[in-house]
């Protein structure tokens, strides 16, 4: 029997699933699983891929959520096949290093995206540097994020950034509800760019920021870099993987 290492969000779709699928496979304690099954949606693999991220165990995802971008389509039937089938795709996290106006500093991974957003009725002004480089000494904006291709279709999609196919080794930085430059919208850099973010006037303007679901509040100064020496393992099903629903969601 293959060891599977079953994990569900609270949804009530995901317990029947998580139910009827370790009554038919077992469920298999982390430490000697050979692969990880997640159910529910996208925020709960991502949730999932921080927890597991030290047991370096593939994960392979079902959705019974009500968004699957970086999920499987949910059936009972015929899971060792569909494990023993699929594709896998490595995914570096971002890592961020904020600190706050108390000078406390917070350091946290990112699968998807780091944002910094305003936290007040008052647009935000940010100041970027690329590689310790000024390349724009003041953004007003309601936010700005930094997104890796995996995490190009979420949050960084919605504020009109581009879709990075997977394997492209550039970043996305995308700002949110620019008001100057009114137009700019954002820029793609190389995947090794530390991008560093300076908030202008912070106790005026607050700014938090996210990594992922980590939230950090009253924010002063976020750098964020990718972290190559940490590699998250998805699979997915022959002919759906990542690199294939990049394509599709750019032809919906």
């Amino acid at each position: 029997m293959t060891r599977i290492a079953f994990r569900a969000s609270p949804a009530p779709a995901a317990q029947e699933a998580l139910a009827a699928l370790t009554a038919a496979h077992g469920q298999c304690p982390l430490a000697e699983a050979r692969v990880i099954v997640a159910l529910g949606g996208d925020g709960f693999m991502l949730q999932t891929l921080h927890e597991v991220q030290a047991s370096g165990l593939p994960v392979y995802g079902m959705n019974c959520g009500t968004v699957g971008f970086l999920m499987n389509g949910y059936t009972a039937e015929g899971l060792v096949e569909r494990l023993a089938a699929a594709e896998e795709v490595g995914l570096n996290p971002l890592h961020m290093t904020a600190v706050d106006e108390d000078g406390r500093v917070t350091e946290a991974l990112a699968i998807n995206e780091v944002s910094l957003l305003r936290m007040g009725p008052q647009a935000a002004k940010l100041r970027i540097l690329v590689d310790g480089v000024e390349r724009m000494p003041e953004l007003v904006c309601d936010g700005c994020l930094l997104a890796t291709p995996a995490g190009s279709t979420a949050y960084n999609y919605s504020a009109h950034g581009p879709i990075l196919p997977i394997g492209a080794e550039v970043l996305a930085l995308t700002a949110v509800a620019a008001f100057r430059p009114r137009r700019w919208r954002g820029a793609l850099l190389p995947k090794d760019a530390v991008v560093r973010f300076e908030v202008l006037d912070p106790q005026k303007r607050p700014v938090r920021a996210d990594a992922d679901t980590m939230p950090v509040t009253h924010v002063v100064s976020v750098e964020i870099r990718s972290e190559p020496a940490i590699g998250h393992r998805i699979l997915f099903d022959p002919g759906h993987g990542l690199e294939e629903r990049l394509i599709v969601e750019q032809f919906a």
